[in-house]
């Protein structure tokens, strides 16, 4: 029978177009207010690199929106259950990617996370990711939901801990605790006991203590991490981001301050003495471009998105279409609060950059991809009567 929310092309291979019956039950807030966050880290991004690179940075970020793009209308066009026949496969891909990373990757900041295939960087953790949330979601759904049986958890939390590996020994510990919030999102979401929440916290405060004394993590790196809580004293060290990301933002004042927008020839405060402002750090670069206020209105586009969200995952017409939104809302919530917390002091400072907002093609495409499923999973959270 033919299904009718896809349309096939009969001469030989398969061809996916949008149906405008369900376009029309797209959530329309959350993808305006996905593209209005890409948009304005554009010109975030540019307006904090253009005194050293002109329009560099934003012009590759905006190539990266357009690919983004295309991912998006392709992830809503196709049913997300066919998505899910080929979850192994995109999982088990995206270890192998992990595995290549390991040996033949390129080191970035202390860490072996990234592949080089010429002029494109990718950064092989953001896909397994994905591939995470939407494993899980597969696997929770084959058992009924049923976390708490010992034989399942034991499954889900080994097929969660596999790329967490990978990820500790490049090691990139802010991509490590991405994962683990999420995991724990959806675990909590799925029901899991209390009891074992419990052994689980008490399992990672052994597993960082490890990780911490082995040897994967550089003295360099540790000092970064601890500097939060006494920046002042080492304002021109380890402490040198906070302390400068602290001036910035409170340069900012409640409206903002904006060199960089009406003059060609200075790029503000952040940009001039924050490194890495475009990535982990734009949040500085942000405040202080647009005060209290832009930073509230940020926020509320943020608060939009997520809601939205949780609004598709409690409605969603399976465990595999609720999970995948419970992935993004976890990583949405975890990675604002610690990328905004340590740009202030409240957080250690760690490589978790601001969804959809700092520069990087791979954390975009990543996170515009799950909310191409999120926005499919809402389309398609009830049958059509034709």
């Amino acid at each position: 029978m033919l299904r009718k929310d896809l349309l096939f092309d009969n001469g030989g291979g398969s061809k996916h177009r949008l149906d405008f019956k369900k376009i029309r039950d797209i959530d329309k807030l959350l993808l305006i207010s996905t593209i209005v966050l890409i948009l304005f880290g554009i010109l975030n991004i540019y307006l904090c690199t253009k005194g050293d690179y002109g329009f560099l940075y934003a012009k590759k970020q905006f190539i990266w929106m357009i690919i983004s793009l295309v991912a998006l209308y392709i992830f809503i066009s196709i049913d997300y259950r066919v998505f899910y026949n080929y979850v192994p496969v995109f999982y088990w891909a995206s270890i192998v990617l992990l595995l290549i990373t390991r040996f033949a990757g390129t080191v970035v900041n202390g860490a072996r996370g990234w592949l080089k295939f010429g002029p494109i960087s990718l950064q092989p953790s953001e896909i397994a990711k994905v591939a995470m949330i939407m494993m899980l979601g597969k696997m929770l759904e084959e058992m009924d939901n049923d976390i708490n049986n010992f034989k399942n958890l034991v499954k889900l939390s080994i097929y969660a801990g596999i790329p967490m590996i990978f990820i500790i020994i490049q090691p990139d510990m802010g991509m490590t605790m991405v994962c683990f919030f999420i995991v724990l999102g959806i675990f909590f979401v799925a029901g899991l006991d209390r009891r074992i929440f419990i052994g689980g916290f008490a399992a990672l405060i052994v597993v960082v203590a490890i990780v911490w004394n082995v040897g994967l993590i550089q003295d360099y790196q540790k000092a970064r991490i601890t500097s939060f809580l006494h920046p002042e004293a080492n304002a021109t060290t380890t402490g040198y981001h906070l302390s400068q990301s602290l001036i910035s933002i409170g340069s900012g004042g409640v409206v903002g301050d904006r060199p960089s927008l009406y003059n060609d020839g200075t790029s503000g405060y952040a940009a001039q003495h924050v490194p890495e402002v475009q990535t982990d750090f734009i949040f500085a670069a942000i405040a202080e471009q647009w005060g209290f206020i832009g930073v509230v209105l940020l926020l509320i586009v943020y608060g939009i998105a997520i809601t939205r969200m949780i609004n598709i995952a409690r409605t969603a017409k399976d465990t595999f279409g609720s999970v995948i939104c419970i992935g993004i809302v976890a990583y949405f919530l975890f990675a604002i609060f610690q990328n905004i917390g340590m740009t202030i002091g409240l957080m250690p400072i760690t490589g978790i950059t601001l969804p959809l907002i700092s520069y990087g093609g791979s954390s975009m495409l990543s996170i515009v991809m799950t909310i191409g499923l999120v926005l499919n999973i809402g389309m398609r959270r009830k049958k059509i009567r034709f």
